[in-house]
């Protein structure tokens, strides 16, 4: 096998959590352009299908399921019926939410409701996934998507930035317990991404003074971000479990 070869997925099966749209959309797409065959998983399976059409459009397979990752009951469900395809081989755990606003008027339902999604919904797929992973004994990785904000803080984002430090470290727990299985976990550290949804900001006055602390002076581009994930997710990262990938243009390097 090839240098090259090492990162194609042909006949893996992907499940991508918060494909409806940003990051979790770009995912899958990366995943089932190198050769997988996607789930696509989030709340409304309405934004979903156009996602499953491009996929399908350029001769890939994907799928899409009905899931809330805070719920239990829902994770297994998705899984049940993901089950007609197999095990996963590949676990991209992307969904998250925040909540945009300072420290002393965070709610404590604000902070439930971001820990619920962002790390409880994440060890709840993650687990429930390995437990199928397990079973069918081929192994895997799980890839759960952190944030720099997991190694670094910046205000009005403290329930957010909480949730990733703890994801970043369940990864680390995961990896140490699942080895033995075969199953890698690493996490996935973004910086600032630029996306449909924050590109005018980010085109902003105020982006821009953001901007200029980056050391490299550049935010992340989308595609920045598909040879890490490859990375993680195909045997050319075979050796790698327990570690943390930033793709943050030098941002957690900067200058304090």
């Amino acid at each position: 096998m090839s240098a090259l070869d090492r990162f194609r997925l042909d006949g893996r099966i992907a499940l991508v959590t918060g494909a409806s749209s940003g990051l979790g959309e770009h995912f899958a797409a990366v995943l089932a352009e190198a050769g997988a065959r996607v789930a696509l998983a989030a709340r409304r399976v309405d934004k979903l299908r156009p996602l499953a059409e491009r996929i399908a459009a350029a001769a890939g397979e994907a799928r899409v399921l009905a899931l809330d990752v805070t719920d239990a009951a829902s994770v297994r469900a998705c899984l049940d019926e993901l089950a007609s395809w197999g095990a996963p081989d590949i676990l991209v755990n992307n969904a998250g939410v925040t909540i945009t606003r300072p420290l002393l008027e965070q709610t404590e339902e604000d902070f439930d409701q971001v820990l619920d999604t962002n790390l409880k919904g994440a060890w709840l797929v993650a687990t429930e996934t390995a437990r199928r992973m397990v079973a069918a004994r081929r192994g895997g990785s799980i890839v759960n998507v952190a944030s720099i904000l997991g190694e670094r803080a910046a205000g009005g984002v403290a329930p957010y930035a909480i949730s990733k430090s703890a994801v970043i470290q369940a990864s680390k727990a995961m990896a140490l317990e699942l080895a033995r299985h075969r199953i890698r976990v690493n996490a996935l550290l973004p910086g600032y991404v630029v996306t449909d949804l924050n590109r005018e900001f980010l085109q902003s006055e105020a982006g821009d003074k953001l901007r200029q602390r980056i050391p490299s002076r550049r935010f992340v581009e989308l595609a920045d971000l598909d040879g890490p994930l490859l990375l993680l997710a195909s045997e050319a990262g075979a050796a790698m479990t327990g570690t943390t990938v930033a793709v943050d243009s030098g941002h957690l390097v900067s200058s304090l």
